[in-house]
């Protein structure tokens, strides 16, 4: 089977909290009739972003075409999640024209593309290419935060040193192997934030990736799809913090997901995430909740400080309106601090 008959795939990276889910949203409602199919990976055991994905009511996207992989992040699970979701989409009746991967905030997108040299799906699809996506103001306000110049001399000094902060690592990993990255909610930063972000970019990059800015994940699909980028044919040129065959966990980093009771007004909930971000260590918190009186389902989303919330759809007459949230952050972070302050 010759490259253009192959399956294209998206793989979409990014941290936590870039906006990596509001991009393949968007990419899923301006499809212009074409047959988008998602693998969306979560970092632990409770999915989110897949049933946001799944009730975004987008005509043309049906429950079948979203399969959400909540076992931790696919990186470490190619072999038991990834490779079976993906032959189960090609093996359909009418298979997608399309497929985007998301992966987790904190997943290393690398072995993900070496999976595409498998004998059992190497003829059937191709990494058309590797979108990292970033969280512009995260970049802008040092984030990720370890001078690479400085760490490039020191590993050069002692062959021993590593990264000492593990959210820098996991970053650039992702920027390595991207074919083209996103710097969203570029309208958050001025003209010298947004260089400062290309900058720090540039600084982790071995070779020329093309950098586009975007608000709320809206960019043309022609920009995203349609890369032809192959790759899993060219593994040498996006290095990794891992070696191939190296063992990868995620031990400094911890997740949890607690229940929420209904909150009076949807402010109140917001101030209850935005106390609980401010425990030492906390990266991430979103869910859904229920809102007294509403008919609809609120989703909160909480990245550092910054609090986001909206109604995203009616809960549904079956539906238990059971609030939950997702919290993920260093290792070691206190949980009983996160549940005390969202339990207001």
């Amino acid at each position: 089977m010759s490259l253009v008959e192959k399956i294209p795939c998206t793989i979409v990276t990014g941290f936590l909290g870039a906006g990596k889910t509001t991009l393949v949203r968007h990419l899923i409602e301006n499809a212009n009739g074409r047959r988008l199919a998602i693998i969306v990976n979560e970092f632990g055991d409770i999915g989110f972003d897949g049933s946001f994905l799944a009730a975004c009511g987008i005509e043309g996207c049906q429950d079948e075409d979203i399969v959400e992989l909540a076992n931790g992040c696919i990186c470490c699970t190619v072999a038991d999640d990834f490779v079976p979701a993906l032959n189960k989409l090609l093996d359909r009746a009418d298979p997608p024209e399309h497929i985007l991967i998301e992966t987790s905030g904190l997943a290393l997108p690398k072995p993900l593309v070496q999976a595409f040299q498998w004998p059992a799906i190497r003829s059937r699809v191709t990494v058309d290419g590797v979108i990292a996506v970033i969280d512009g103001p995260a970049v802008a306000a040092g984030f990720f935060a370890d001078d690479p110049a400085a760490s490039a001399a020191q590993r050069t000094d002692d062959a021993s040193v590593d990264h000492d902060n593990p959210l820098e690592e996991v970053f650039e990993d992702q920027l390595l192997c991207a074919d083209l990255v996103v710097m969203n909610k570029a309208d958050l930063l001025d003209a010298a934030g947004r260089a400062k972000v290309r900058a720090e970019v540039q600084a982790h990059l071995p070779r020329a990736v093309k950098m586009v800015e975007s608000e709320h994940g809206r960019l043309d699909p022609r920009v995203i799809l349609g890369l032809g980028a192959a790759a899993e044919d060219d593994l040498d040129a996006r290095p990794s913090h891992h070696g191939e065959g190296e063992d990868h966990d995620h031990d400094d980093f911890d997740s949890v997901a607690l229940p929420v009771s209904a909150a009076a007004t949807a402010e109140d909930l917001a101030i209850r995430v935005a106390r609980a971000a401010e425990t030492p260590g906390v990266l991430r918190i979103k869910g859904f909740a229920e809102v007294t009186g509403k008919p609809m389902r609120l989703v909160v989303q909480g990245v550092g400080t910054r609090i986001a919330h909206h109604y995203d759809r009616p809960w549904k007459g079956t539906e238990a309106r059971d609030g939950r949230l997702v919290v993920i952050g260093l290792k070691g972070f206190d949980q009983g601090a996160v549940a005390a302050a969202l339990a207001g």
